[in-house]
């Protein structure tokens, strides 16, 4: 995953600050010089980085702290703001609203995955309630049209292009017209790239822009770019008024620190990132839930959505009940597999849960993992109900092992190995034994209910110890934000 190496790298600076028996200005500098050293080798711009190392020594200044501070709490926060101020232009987006025609334009350099990820933004809107609708205006790929009608008719979405006009700003016009006539209420237009900045360009965007009068333009950016992003950026800021970025091949190797300071040059929020080809693999941007994934310390919040978006409401007060009670079966786990197959790539989901870092799922591993689970639920398919539904795992024995072997087509350690597992997750199940859930039971409970303390048993004992214990917990779940962040997530501040 991009930028996996980077977190790792922050992460590991901060524990080993963390590990110093007295914090003072030396381990200070040497955590900071590792964090610059991560930001530089990921191709983040020089400026940004030095002036981030500026604002963390005039925030975490020894002299003027009291005796009693947690400098390690302090060194940490500040490094977390730090970096959310750099991913943070401090003003929001542009938002279409549902039933209100919007027209969306996107720009960016051939390659970048532009078209692609206009399919995957109008079908993220259409899965919300919007009537999306295409339109191709870019005239000089040659089968930049083809592409993008191949994409919206696999998506059920609505385009419109031509093979023989060759003027952009006229099926730029048409589109629009035509589709504000069938109440589409998201009119995205796919304008043309360049394999580099060029005046003929920035014209032809200027010239559809001013034609479409977009209510907002977004800058589609290739991750793997490097330290061009900054100055690719300001150009295309400098000739079109640019609301919003997109990084695209989030999924890859590439550095990506280049294209995420792309959001300085343009002054502009990151909205969206792609995370993979296919049409799902696609994530709403929030600087907070994306540098707590960075630095390894989860987004419950984002991993709640995922629940949301998979679990039906009727089932979701007896899974809640369930965790309450700490009784983990394989039958739980079964669904609980299939509920992960439905979030979308693993890596994503496992990035959300704190403790996980990229850096261990490697490109490549993914299908791995999920080839790993469908192996594992062919095994329980075999399994009887009274196995299914045991929270004991002595009742699995080595001739009922044998038998599952036999029946689902694969051998006795395969399963012994599923049963490991099993009792890996029931250990961590376990640990919810007792959260209060309200009778109506929503998923939302979970997030009123899951207390610093909860969160302290869950959490690995080497990532509690890196955000100070429970209290650094408390404090965390505090700076994460408002109720619907990390904050609501776990139930409260500090009093």
């Amino acid at each position: 995953m991009v930028l996996a190496q980077l977190g790792g790298s922050i992460s590991r600076a901060l524990q080993q600050m963390n590990n110093a028996t007295i914090i003072d200005e030396k381990v200070l500098t040497e955590c900071l010089n590792e964090i610059t050293r991560a930001l530089l080798q990921a191709d983040v711009e020089f400026k940004l980085v030095r002036d981030m190392q500026t604002n963390i020594k005039k925030i975490v200044n020894f002299d003027d702290l009291a005796t009693g501070h947690n400098k390690r709490r302090i060194i940490q926060e500040a490094v977390f703001n730090e970096l959310c101020k750099m991913l943070d232009p401090g003003k929001p987006s542009f938002i279409p609203k549902k039933g209100k025609t919007s027209v969306v334009m996107f720009v960016g350099l051939q390659g970048s995955g532009k078209t692609t990820t206009c399919t995957k933004y109008a079908f993220y809107h259409q899965k919300k309630g919007w009537k999306p609708a295409l339109v191709c205006a870019d005239t000089f790929r040659a089968g930049a049209f083809d592409q993008l009608k191949q994409n919206a008719t696999k998506a059920k979405i609505p385009f419109y292009g031509s093979y023989t006009e060759s003027d952009p700003v006229r099926i730029a016009v048409e589109g629009v017209e035509r589709f504000k006539k069938e109440n589409c209420d998201l009119i995205i237009v796919d304008t043309s790239g360049r394999h580099k900045q060029e005046a003929a360009l920035f014209e032809e965007m200027r010239q559809v822009s001013e034609a479409t009068k977009p209510d907002l333009v977004i800058f589609v950016m290739d991750s793997s770019i490097g330290q061009a992003a900054f100055d690719q950026a300001r150009a295309f800021k400098q000739s079109i008024a640019v609301g919003a970025v997109i990084v695209t091949k989030m999924d890859g190797h590439a550095k990506g620190g280049g294209a995420l300071s792309a959001v300085a040059a343009t002054k502009s929020p990151v909205i969206f990132i792609g995370t993979g080809e296919h049409m799902d693999e696609f994530e709403d941007f929030d600087v907070k839930r994306f540098v707590s994934r960075l630095l390894g310390m989860g987004d419950w919040s984002g991993f709640m959505d995922k629940i949301h978006e998979v679990v039906p409401m009727d089932q979701q007060p007896e899974l809640l009940q369930k965790l309450s009670e700490g009784n983990f079966t394989l039958r739980i786990m079964y669904e609980q597999f299939q509920n992960i197959l439905k979030m979308g790539p693993i890596s994503q989901v496992f990035s959300m849960l704190p403790g996980f870092s990229a850096e261990l799922m490697p490109k490549g591993r993914e299908k791995e993992s999920q080839a790993k689970i469908k192996r594992y639920m062919t095994m329980m398919d075999s399994m009887t109900n009274e196995e299914l539904d045991s929270a004991n795992p002595k009742l699995m024995n080595e001739s009922r092992m044998i038998r599952i072997a036999r029946g689902s087509g694969h051998k006795i350690k395969d399963v012994s190995e599923m049963m490991d597992e099993y009792r890996r997750l029931a250990k961590i199940w376990s640990k919810m034994k007792g959260l209060k859930i309200p009778k109506k039971g929503d998923m939302s409970a979970l997030s009123r209910n899951m207390n610093a303390q909860h969160m302290g048993k869950v959490l690995p004992p080497q990532m509690l110890k890196q955000i100070g214990g429970v209290s650094g917990l408390q404090s965390l779940m505090k700076q994460m934000g408002s109720s619907k962040d990390m904050m609501g997530m776990f139930g409260g501040a500090d009093k």
